[in-house]
């Protein structure tokens, strides 16, 4: 069975006293030290090349490095051989690579008996070999396991650890994931969570109301710290921040530590992130694919907990806290605790891009419903917003409302990254934590506002035999995303291919031209590339009025030029606009239309991304999200970024290339799984599934053999309403809808609805590797905030749930959304790019319910 990273409890608890320092300094003396730290949030992939080439560069290069791994935290010895497996794959020679005999623990992949290499921390011999080397590795798994084979049982250092600490001095690098990351810091967290760290580490030890199972375990841990190794003396490190929504334990801990509360930051470092402290400098430099938390504590203070008054205590929050998000090539000074960014990073201040008012973050219907990008999108860039809220609560409804606000100093920092994907840095936004509890009963009134779709799609033309293939990509497209663009390439003939390119739905031509300079990248020649003149609309930045070339779309000159291509890419923007550029006023195809149709019957493949994959379809998704489609229904009207943002559904006449179900994009990060449902069940064929597109992943749809691939980075939600129970007078009310999720690797027939996973997975069910008892998924500090990750660890992957609960609600109304094991459900899992773990889902049943929310 698979071995993953999970922290453990210890006995450490934190105190409930506010006044009393955690733990004292792991060593004084730093000031001089010549080496520097990369410090890993978890979740490395092989393929971070930003940090491996980081790491190797700071050891002195891949031909002088000197490495020793130690396997210490980890119960196998296969993380430490796969890392070394990866430095030799970046260059390094593997005779200068070793696995350090440092544990207190038995590894249970080998025959010898590795728990006696504690009574060896203490040997010359090791001693002498970590003296020789220029860098030292810290795998990922229990930290607690690292701190105990490196200390001796007073604990005093042992000779292995003074001798890491003289290389660290004299210029070695010192790295570490996970657990690994967790060691570097002098007051070190080994367990807990959010809602643990709030309910039990501020003052609120007798606060006990929730379920507990028949085995005693709580929906929440409690935090827990101990000493740490101490190489970072400048702030508490915590890891996993973003997947496992950690900053509430983090506030807590930084909180309840004096030192770190007044002097220094602390910091959360993302998976597949690393923070890079050069000690000379005095600065740390986000590094990999995600960001890096920053709290200030320094005017934090405990929020006046007498009008929070339960049954047996007085709960506390905390106010005044300030919330940083950095992302790579940022850098902190953190001697005068300052900011850093990129030349071309724009401020977002004063020029927000975004106007909406966005939901609070309550679940898995959140757009945007992880940290960093509910901060950007719904707070920091958005001008409708001075603040937006989050909660956190256990299964009685006991918690915390989290309040983020713009501060006179808040501000953000905007670029595109790899691609066109979005990259935000965000400054000092007000977080207060405040005590509440938050009842739901159900809704039995009869909704008013909900309106059901008068939209009714004439139908598309039906291809009798289709020899082209769809590429449909769900946004945020990386240039990185070699298996995408390869596959395009492939399925348009190669790199002899002919590539159209619409630019219809965007309102300027950046878009286009990065996409053309891709498949360049990527071995196209650039004569058999080109932007069509397709458009109803002016481009900004272009000395021509390019909504003359509206007329284009009934040009016998440009349709003759479609009927030659062999592929043809939609880019992403509004997709309205790529439908009203390639109809007649009177609904018909034009002329390039036709020839689209065409080209694609007779062997093109047609690819888009956003907008271009929401025209696959013959009902378009074009705008609302999940809680205003449930809540409200469908509009008639359109109002550009608004509607894009939220709101009812709004539906038009897609192009119908994709005659299998309804297409959605954007799934994971716009959590669109409740606007799809609610469409499918209006609009949609009962007998055929729905799928909706997460960002950075392509649904391959191969007409010939009826069947869908799975490529990129993400995942496709597959949603089957064959079996669903609707309650016809009040709107909203589904039972039965079966969810299947799948990833890069699997197939599903279009016809059959048969689900294929890829053969390197292993079944999860009955062979679960989690047994947890599990609370409700309330916003952005409740771990896996992601609909496929929820469904893996929370319920597939997890041998206590039979069900999970996430709700969705604003103000008085919303919907509790219950997800059930059924006969037929079953999980399948595999490492992914390193040790990341890749779940797939099959046939999870859901229910969602109306409910009225009271929050006191």
């Amino acid at each position: 069975m698979k071995k993953k990273l999970v922290s453990c409890l210890i006995s450490f608890t934190l105190l409930s006293s506010l006044s009393t320092p955690l733990l004292a300094k792991a060593q004084d003396n730093t000031q001089d030290i010549k080496g520097n730290l990369v410090i890993a949030g978890g979740g490395v992939g092989t393929s971070n090349h930003d940090i491996y080439e980081k790491f190797l560069s700071l050891a002195g290069g891949k031909e002088k490095a000197k490495i020793g791994i130690i396997p210490a935290a980890s119960t196998t010895l296969q993380s430490s051989e796969k890392f070394k497996k990866d430095l030799v794959k970046y260059g390094v020679n593997s005779d200068s690579i070793q696995i350090l005999p440092v544990s207190n623990h038995d590894f249970s992949d080998t025959q010898r008996d590795e728990s006696t290499w504690k009574s060896q921390v203490n040997d010359k011999k090791l001693s002498g070999t970590i003296k020789g080397l220029t860098a030292v590795w810290f795998v990922g798994g229990d930290q607690t396991k690292i701190v105990d084979s490196l200390r001796q049982n007073n604990g005093s250092d042992s000779e292995a650890l003074k001798a890491i600490w003289d290389i660290y001095r004299k210029g070695a690098v010192i790295g570490g994931t996970s657990a690994g990351a967790a060691i570097m810091s002098d007051v070190m967290v080994t367990g807990g969570d959010s809602l643990g760290a709030l309910k039990e580490s501020i003052g609120n030890k007798a606060n006990k109301h929730v379920n507990e199972g028949e085995d005693g375990k709580k929906e929440y841990e409690p935090l827990s710290v101990q000493k740490g190794l101490g190489f970072f003396q400048h702030g508490i490190i915590d890891q996993h921040m973003d997947e496992r929504a950690r900053l509430g334990r983090l506030a807590v801990a930084a909180y309840n530590s004096e030192r770190d509360k007044e002097q220094n930051f602390a910091y959360g470092v993302d998976e597949d992130t690393a923070m890079v402290v050069n000690n000379k400098d005095q600065k740390i430099e986000v590094v990999g694919r995600s960001g890096v938390a920053v709290l200030d504590m320094s005017k934090a203070k405990l929020k006046s907990a007498s009008s929070f008054v339960s049954k047996q205590k007085a709960r506390s929050g905390l106010e005044n806290i300030k919330v940083s998000y950095l992302s790579p090539g940022d850098k902190i000074n953190y001697h005068l605790k300052s900011f850093e960014f990129p030349k071309d990073k724009v401020e977002t201040k004063g020029f927000e891009y975004y106007s909406f008012n966005a939901l609070p973050a309550t679940g898995v219907f959140t757009p945007y419903g992880r940290l960093k990008a509910y901060l950007s999108y719904s707070l920091v860039d958005n001008e409708s917003m001075k603040s937006a809220n989050s909660y956190v609560y256990d299964s009685q409804g006991w918690g915390y409302e989290i309040a983020f606000r713009k501060n006179s100093d808040t501000n953000g920092y905007w670029r595109y990254t790899d691609g066109q994907k979005d990259d935000y840095s965000i400054v000092n936004v007000g977080m207060d934590i405040t005590p509440k509890t938050v009842k739901f009963q159900p809704d039995k009134e009869t909704s008013l506002t909900y309106k059901k779709s008068t939209f009714s799609p004439s139908e598309s033309p039906v291809y009798d035999s289709i020899k082209g293939n769809l590429l449909i990509a769900g946004g945020a497209l990386g240039s990185s995303n070699s298996s995408v663009y390869n596959k395009f390439i492939n399925l348009a003939g190669g790199k002899q291919a002919k590539i159209g390119i619409v630019p219809a739905a965007s309102t300027k031509f950046d878009s286009s031209s990065h996409f053309k300079e891709d498949l360049i990248k990527y071995g196209m020649k650039a004569e058999n590339i080109e932007v069509l003149p397709i458009s109803n609309h002016d481009f900004k930045g272009t000395s021509e009025n390019e909504s003359n070339w509206k007329a284009n779309m009934n040009s016998d000159k440009l349709a003759q030029k479609v009927k030659g291509l062999t592929g043809i890419w939609f880019v992403g923007g509004d997709q309205t606009l790529i439908t009203g550029s390639l109809r007649n006023e009177n609904g018909s195809d034009s002329k390039v239309l036709q020839a689209i149709r065409h080209t694609y019957k007779n062997g093109a493949v047609l690819g888009g991304t956003s907008a271009g994959a929401a025209i696959m379809s013959n009902t378009m998704l074009a705008g609302g999200d999940s809680y205003g489609a449930l809540s409200y229904g469908f509009t008639d009207t359109y109002d550009d970024m608004n509607q894009q943002e939220g709101g009812p559904a709004y539906l038009e006449k897609g192009l119908g290339f994709f005659q299998y179900g309804l297409v959605d994009q954007h799934f994971d990060n716009k959590a669109r799984l409740g606007r799809l449902i609610a469409t499918a069940y209006e609009k949609g064929n009962k007998n055929q599934l729905s799928y909706g597109i997460d960002e950075d992943t392509a649904m391959v749809v191969n007409n010939k053999e009826k069947q869908i691939e799975v490529v990129g980075r993400g995942g496709i939600t597959l949603v089957d309403l064959a079996k669903v129970q609707a309650n016809d007078k009040f709107p909203s009310d589904y039972k039965n809808i079966l969810i299947s999720c799948i990833t890069p690797g699997d197939k599903v027939n279009m016809t059959t609805k048969e689900i294929v996973i890829n053969p390197a997975k292993t079944s999860t069910r009955k062979n679960e590797y989690y047994s947890e008892k599990i609370g409700p998924n309330t916003g952005l500090f409740s771990p896996h905030g992601v609909l496929r990750k929820f469904l893996a660890y929370d319920l597939i992957d997890n041998a206590q749930s039979k069900e999970i609960k996430s709700y969705a609600f604003n103000q008085n109304k919303g919907f509790e959304l219950t997800f059930r094991k059924s006969a037929e459900s079953n999980g399948y899992w595999a490492y992914t790019d390193g040790q990341k773990d890749d779940y797939s889902i099959v046939k999870v049943t859901l229910d969602i319910k109306p409910i009225k929310v009271a929050i006191k």
